[in-house]
């Protein structure tokens, strides 16, 4: 464990270090919201029918989005990508650590990191001037960060997984494009999932990717009571542990196949 906690710790601290990034990530998140924002005000005044979701909620669950957004699983690992074209992958295999877990960790290393950068600036300022509201109770901020947990560990094991499959494809350019749209939709990050038709949400509530934002920002803004978070907890950790175990089997099956520079 010390040796995965060490490149965690490194990658976590040498990811602290592009500033630059987190303020160029930080404007965009910034814009990207205001436009969101605009957007749902306009539907929301040209409609009288009652909606799920209050306006105030859907401005937090929005400015939650646009923080958390580096978070989600929506790119691959760059320089995964640059092993795997160049046959450079042949020397992770030599390491003496599990491949999987210490592809796991980078991933938890790359989605917190900058995650930390651009949250907490764009938090305050959404706090301050634009609408973002806290926790709608103690109970429902506690289990918010308990959903957060589930939902980095349940982002990390799909981006491990799209790491993985680079094993297998000429090109990233399908799953670089695919997924991460899947993921933008299906989580509830573009559209909160309690506007999709009721039809629509019988579907993403079984989808793994609901556990990504839908999740805790419902519970954070109080949308979903506390007292019903322990079966989406549950759900969570499953998908995760499902994730996990098709990754596994996945890159095992790609090692055993794996040709490099010809040899």
């Amino acid at each position: 464990m010390r040796g995965y906690w060490a490149l965690v710790s490194a990658r976590f601290r040498m990811l602290l270090q592009y500033r630059a990034a987190a303020v160029g990530g930080f404007g965009t998140q910034l814009f990207f919201g205001l436009i969101l924002i605009m957007v749902y005000e306009a539907f929301y005044r040209s409609s009288s029918a009652p909606q799920p979701l209050p306006y105030a909620d859907v401005v937090t669950y929005v400015w939650l989005g646009q923080g958390l957004l580096a978070m989600l699983p929506w790119n691959v690992d760059a320089e995964i990508r640059a092993l795997v074209r160049s046959g450079n992958v042949a020397y992770e295999l030599l390491r003496p650590i599990d491949l999987y877990n210490a592809w796991y960790c980078r991933a938890l290393a790359w989605r917190t990191a900058p995650t930390l950068l651009r949250s907490v600036p764009l938090f305050v300022v959404a706090g301050l001037f634009f609408g973002l509201r806290p926790p709608a109770s103690p109970a429902g901020a506690a289990a918010f960060l308990v959903a957060m947990l589930g939902a980095l560990l349940l982002g990390c094991a799909i981006t491990t997984l799209m790491n993985i499959s680079l094993l297998w494809t000429t090109s990233d350019d399908g799953i670089a494009l695919l997924l991460p749209a899947a993921v933008l939709v299906f989580s509830g990050m573009m559209v909160p999932l309690p506007l999709f038709p009721a039809w629509a949400q019988r579907i993403l509530y079984l989808l793994p990717f609901r556990g990504l934002i839908d999740v805790p920002f419902r519970l954070y803004v109080g949308n979903i009571p506390p007292a019903e978070c322990l079966p989406l907890f549950a759900q969570q950790l499953a998908w995760t542990a499902a994730l996990v175990l098709l990754g596994r089997w996945l890159l095992e099956r790609g090692k055993r196949r794996l040709v490099v520079q010809g040899g």
